[in-house]
């Protein structure tokens, strides 16, 4: 019997991916000193923290161990396409139900590990976007260093030469680095709110993505399962023949037109607050706008205005750019 081992031979883009192109290939799946092997995690994790700007140091950790978890489901989705494809082959000598029915469910468990692999293609504009506040953080940290450094040039030349002519020139520089801090700092807590914003609604929209679909070939899975004919038969009574085949090759059709079909804009699972988080949003809002006193709505007063109203994250105009971040 011909295995199929895979849903379709041709891969035509999905309604989603013509509404919204995928991303470019995940970082991590390229560029390795040892190909694919993934035993250097403990070692990269633990080396990010050492090295580079103090303010840095906590970000650059978690952009490193996030590398280590895409690695992780890299392993994880080459592995479930190699089990797809035994469990097909174990099926081939069984009889015909299970045969047939082996056969397609390796087909969705080969989905499944190919939708983990598209998963990291997009889990990784979460990782790089998260990299791009580490970039901002290591950006700050020198003009913090000035102003520090000056200041305890003051408080030495005070203690040491209280009447010394190079205090004043000292504070005047001190003025100065305080007025550059104070930008750079500004710059990080605007570039930090709207990044991690970025950052993880590419994450969720991602992992509602991956899951609802998972769910959608559990389904049709379960429909396969009632191919097979699990009545007890007594020694020397022989089965019905099986007749299922047509069937069980429409299910994995309804299957496939189901994930070529699905759309985040009608998806099932939906999240929808109870009246008491509404009210306490409510309540939030005015406190919000009385603490940083700048319209967002119009802009006025915030360099990092978005001219798109509708989406708190440009759809795909800034991957490109954060892709440039090295790896």
């Amino acid at each position: 019997m011909h295995r199929t081992y895979s849903m379709r031979t041709s891969r035509a883009p999905t309604q989603e991916q013509l509404r919204n192109p995928p991303p470019p290939t995940s970082s991590t799946k390229s560029g390795r000193l040892f190909g694919k092997v993934n035993f250097a995690h403990s070692v990269r994790k633990n080396a990010s923290g050492a090295f580079g700007p103090d303010l840095a140091k906590k970000l650059s950790q978690l952009v490193k161990m996030e590398k280590n978890t895409m690695r992780s489901m890299e392993l994880v989705s080459r592995e479930r396409m190699e089990v797809a494809q035994q469990l097909s082959i174990w099926g081939e000598a069984c009889d015909d139900d299970v045969s047939d029915v082996t056969d397609k469910l390796g087909v969705l468990i080969y989905e499944i590990g190919e939708l983990e692999d598209q998963f990291v293609d997009k889990y990784d504009q979460y990782r790089v976007t998260i990299k791009s506040i580490r970039n901002i953080e290591a950006s700050v940290q020198p003009s913090r260093d000035r102003k520090q450094k000056i200041t305890d040039q003051i408080a030495q030349l005070k203690y040491k030469e209280p009447n010394s002519p190079k205090i004043v020139v000292l504070e005047q520089e001190l003025v100065r680095a305080e007025a550059e801090s104070l930008v750079a700092e500004a710059q990080l807590s605007n570039i930090t709110r709207e990044k991690l914003k970025a950052a993880f609604t590419y994450q969720f929209d991602a992992l509602r993505e991956h899951c609802e679909k998972l769910a959608i070939i559990a389904g049709y899975g379960k429909h396969l399962l009632e191919l097979v004919d699990d009545t007890p038969v007594t020694p020397g009574e022989t089965r019905q023949a099986y007749d299922g085949y047509e069937t069980s090759k429409a299910i994995i059709q309804d299957c496939e037109e189901a994930l070529v079909n699905w759309v985040s804009d009608e998806a099932v699972i939906t999240s929808n607050l109870s009246q008491r988080t509404r009210a306490s949003s409510q309540r939030r809002a005015p406190k919000q706008q009385e603490t940083y006193g700048v319209d967002l709505v119009d802009g006025e007063g915030s360099e990092f205005h978005n001219d798109d109203q509708s989406s708190v994250v440009p759809e795909h105009r800034g991957r490109e750019q954060d892709r440039e971040i090295a790896a």
